[in-house]
């Protein structure tokens, strides 16, 4: 059994977003990956991606869109979004919005234009 306590949970940035790593191959999971995932009010992706597995999102607190002209997200929801997708993720709320991030170990991420992005850190 991995134990990940939150204090020791390695944490990545990118404008807007906070990252919190938990489970993933590095930490003992070889099959999942999950992330804690702190979204900034007003914050809109800059640019839609797609993953090549199911990608699992749970809203814990505040309100999501998961693309431009998607449904809104509020806490307690989840969205299950297919392989292949395009996502882009946005808080259009005036309060941060916190979501669980649950996906197979190894996938990896392109840009909307095909560029492979690969895996992130946080899911290493």
């Amino acid at each position: 059994m991995s134990i990940i306590r939150l204090s020791e949970a390695p944490r990545f940035e990118l404008p807007g977003l906070e990252f919190t790593a938990l489970a993933a191959p590095s930490r003992g999971s070889a099959g999942l990956c999950t992330w804690r995932l702190a979204v900034a009010a007003g914050v809109v992706s800059p640019a839609p991606h797609t993953i090549d597995h199911d990608e699992v999102f749970m809203v814990m607190s505040g309100s999501v869109r998961l693309a431009a002209d998607g449904e809104l997200l509020h806490a307690g929801d989840t969205a299950v979004v297919p392989a292949g997708t395009e996502i882009l993720l946005s808080n259009p709320g005036d309060t941060p919005a916190e979501v669980i991030v649950a996906i197979r170990a190894g996938f990896t991420a392109k840009g909307a234009d095909g560029t492979p992005i690969g895996t992130p850190p946080w899911a290493l």
